[in-house]
């Protein structure tokens, strides 16, 4: 298959005859007509367009425009159906999963516990952690078959993760949630609410578990909630911002709902997380500080359990101090956003896709495909 015509480069000086050129070589009203001054030409006014069944090179942007994390989905082959299948597939095969890990659990004796109460056995975490970080592989697969874009895709504007932000982002989060999380322990074991009883049994084997499977547990939830489900509703609605807010709330209920909260203190408190993650995948245009978030927050609170006893519960915001440790959350998770909207401002990271746009302009009929 031959180039679609370009109208740069030398070219023998005109005029020329009518039937210089085949019918239907050059899109109508592509060239002025003639006669044409002596070579070189001023370039097209345009890029060039690649004609009908032309194959874009690997590599090739999937975007006409550069846009946001947020509207990484609506591609030149965007359709509004696309998300409702990439949704489908995830259902089969989460309850598939679900369905093995049943089976699992009876011959084993050892289920997990998605609702994230009762951790303290490092089996019962392990498994948890495991059956989690399977969304991983998921979404990619979901981004693939639904889509038929890179999985990276779910990761950034860059169509990757971009770990290099990682080391800065963690210690923002350890200087805001990190010490909240240790202000709310200090002050419920001060008020007696909570009682030290010192290391949970096994508490080496769970310390180990924490740090080498929670980081991916946390990341897997992130890819769900913000690496797709997030896109998926922001990708039905045009305008950007619109559509950055109500997936905000939709994915910040969904993902309160679906840790199982046991009152509306505890369902604030995962609602305020969730708000806090999407508005720094806004800000970063990636989802790596949403995980450095959930990482963090987890791992410190897994730690402060494994070491002070399982008094120092997770699940549960302490009914005597509701409003106290509510704003200390959203104080912890405020913090962290304002921290990362100061460095964002520093580091310039990327939040907008690379693009080419390869749209026809108005009235250009398309070159035939030789």
């Amino acid at each position: 298959m031959l180039p679609w015509p370009q109208a740069t480069g030398p070219h023998p000086p005109g005029p020329y005859p009518p039937a210089a050129f085949p019918p239907g070589l050059f899109p109508p009203g592509l060239f002025p007509p003639g006669p044409y001054p002596p070579a070189p030409w001023p370039p097209a006014p345009f890029p060039p367009v690649p004609p009908a069944g032309w194959a874009l090179p690997p590599g090739t942007p999937p975007h006409d425009e550069p846009t946001s994390f947020l509207h990484a989905m609506r591609a030149r082959d965007w359709a509004w159906w696309r998300p409702l299948l990439g949704l489908l597939l995830l259902g089969v095969v989460f309850l598939v999963a679900g369905a093995l890990l049943g089976v699992l659990g009876i011959l084993t004796g050892i289920s997990p516990d998605l609702a994230l109460v009762e951790l303290t056995d490092p089996g019962t975490l392990l498994v948890t952690n495991a059956t989690l970080a399977v969304g991983i592989p998921v979404v990619w697969l979901a981004w693939a078959v639904a889509h038929g874009m890179r999985p990276g895709w779910s990761s950034s504007v860059l169509a990757r993760f971009r770990w290099r932000l990682l080391p800065r982002l963690t210690v923002l989060a350890l200087l805001s949630i990190g010490v909240v999380i240790g202000l709310s322990v200090l002050l419920a074991v001060a008020s007696g609410e909570v009682e030290i009883t010192g290391p949970v049994p096994s508490w080496g084997w769970l310390l180990a578990v924490v740090l080498l499977t929670t980081p991916l547990q946390s990341a897997a939830e992130e890819y769900l909630f913000r690496g797709y489900l997030s896109q998926a509703i922001a990708g039905w609605i045009r305008a950007p911002r619109t559509g950055a807010v109500v997936a905000a709330v939709v994915t910040g209920a969904l993902f309160s709902l679906a840790h199982l909260p046991p009152d509306l203190a505890t369902f604030l408190d995962r609602f305020a997380f969730a708000l806090a993650a999407s508005a720094v995948v806004w800000l970063t245009g990636g989802i790596e500080a949403a995980v450095v978030l959930h990482a963090v927050n987890n791992v410190v609170l897994f730690l402060l359990v494994a070491l002070l006893g399982d008094a120092v519960t997770t699940d549960v915001v302490p009914a005597g101090l509701a409003p106290v440790s509510l704003a200390l959350t959203a104080a912890g998770f405020g913090g962290f956003v304002l921290l990362v909207a100061r460095w964002r401002r520093r580091a310039r990271p990327e939040v907008r896709t690379p693009a080419l746009d390869l749209r026809r302009p108005p009235g250009a009929a398309p070159a035939p495909a030789r």
